[in-house]
């Protein structure tokens, strides 16, 4: 690989710096020191356009689930790119790749799963399955069931609809939310239960919680919970054991779908294709998947629904029609790139590497428990946070302006290891192929940056 001069890299970062509005820009840090350009990939690692060299630690955005430098998904995006680049799915057109994948994800998707809506990301797959909610209660003759129960520190997508499901306080955010059907009770963060409370209370308060709030609204009026098996951005809080049986068992009794947001446990984080029924023990109405359907090689996403829902709006009538769907609904490159994909996890059985590895990730990280600023370790699989705080005892958090995640993930970056900050957080969500040897390298360069930001912060 030629090494650039740094008179490429700073043209490219001022270019970068004057036209890329990036997502979640924080504005001041980047007119300082621009953006780190990121030129290639190879297996778990990226590289700068410098030429240094960083171990993933974020996956791209939970998503590089195969590793980078495939040639494979190269190969099939080229193939399928000469033979036809584009097809619209509108109405009564389909192309070989969109159909042989819908049956695909029929095939892996748990119980009745065997319909699916194509989108490009994550956000489009939770409008997509807001809007298939309302249909199907509409259809069914009652349009009244439209409120949607979702939760704080959730994430659902960066579109008007996704944003307004995710849970994230938004005062002074400068932006705009659905308010009127949207509701969102307490997120499952163990951590930071109440002081003296146990977690089997614990979560017998968060169920509690949610059978007030559809006490509250009136069942009638409920389209559909909303939920992550594992909360990722908002700090991969894994739930307590029972609560999303429970929930789930509660919408059942009370006509209320159950939604699986899936975007990042799908496609094997955790050691499955989907977690919902295998890692968590509940059959969901519908599961949204992104991210890892094509280890982020191309963007595509999928909302999957059951024969039940189908059987219901597409029950006959003249007027009937689903009218939702996007330009590149079932693109057929993107569907061909899937499909190869999930051919790659299943034929080097990626979700029994994460299930052997994932133990092992968990017991290194739980060592990072003792360290100075270090509150929680927590997460599952391939999918996990660090969270810190000033007081251990207290759990009280460092000031926001002391960026400490931050601090963390740039010392990190220095020792050539790429994490997430996220607030208070460290997440991080690697490709499935990392390594024993490469979780050792992570975890030990995530000690010397803690240790060396702690030090900096009591000088």
């Amino acid at each position: 690989m030629n090494k650039p001069s740094n008179r490429q890299t700073e043209s490219l970062r001022d270019k970068d710096k004057n036209h890329n509005l990036h997502p979640w820009q924080h504005f001041d840090s980047m007119k300082e020191n621009g953006a780190l350009v990121i030129a290639n990939s190879e297996g778990a690692y990226i590289y700068d356009n410098d030429g240094n060299k960083y171990l993933d630690g974020l996956g791209g955005m939970w998503c590089v689930n195969v590793g980078y430098g495939r040639d494979e998904l190269a190969d099939v995006m080229a193939e399928q790119a000469r033979k036809l680049p584009y097809a619209s799915t509108f109405g009564d057109t389909t192309n070989p790749p969109a159909a042989e994948l819908a049956a695909k994800l029929a095939l892996l998707a748990p119980g009745s799963i065997n319909h699916v809506i194509f989108s490009g990301s994550g956000s489009a797959a939770n409008d997509s399955a807001i809007r298939l909610a309302h249909y199907y209660q509409a259809r069914r003759g009652k349009p009244e069931k439209k409120h949607i129960i979702s939760r704080k520190q959730a994430y659902h997508g960066s579109t008007y609809l996704g944003a307004s499901l995710s849970g994230h306080d938004k005062a002074g955010d400068n932006f705009q939310y659905v308010s009127d059907i949207i509701h969102h009770i307490s997120a499952p963060d163990v951590y930071r239960r109440p002081d003296g409370m146990s977690v089997e209370a614990f979560c017998n308060h968060l169920v509690d919680e949610f059978k007030a709030k559809v006490a509250e609204l009136g069942a009638d009026n409920i389209a559909a919970f909303l939920g992550e098996p594992i909360l990722g951005s908002g700090g991969v809080m894994v739930p307590p054991e029972g609560y999303l049986q429970r929930i789930h068992q509660h919408c059942q009794e009370h006509d209320i779908l159950f939604i699986a947001d899936e975007v990042v446990t799908a496609f094997g984080r955790l050691g499955h294709m989907f977690a919902s029924k295998d890692f968590f023990g509940i059959q969901p109405d519908i599961i949204l998947s992104a991210k890892g359907i094509t280890s982020g090689y191309i963007p595509l996403a999928a909302t999957l629904f059951t024969d039940e829902i189908f059987d219901v709006i597409s029950a006959p009538d003249s007027d009937a029609c689903f009218a939702h769907g996007f330009t590149y609904s079932g693109h057929p490159v993107a569907c061909a790139v899937a499909l190869k994909n999930i051919e790659i996890l299943e034929r080097e059985n990626l979700c029994g590497h994460v299930k052997e590895m994932g133990p092992y990730f968990v017991e290194r990280l739980q060592g990072l428990k003792d360290l100075p600023l270090v509150g929680d370790v927590r997460g599952t699989g391939y999918m996990h946070c660090i969270e810190y705080v000033a007081d251990k005892e207290t759990k009280e958090l460092l000031p926001d302006e002391i960026g400490i995640s931050k601090l963390i993930s740039d010392a990190c970056e220095k020792r050539g290891v790429m994490v997430r900050p996220v607030w208070h957080l460290n997440i991080l969500s690697p490709p499935l192929v990392m390594s024993r040897e490469q979780i050792d390298h992570l975890v030990e360069v995530l000690k010397e940056s803690v240790l060396a930001v702690a030090a900096d912060l009591k000088k």
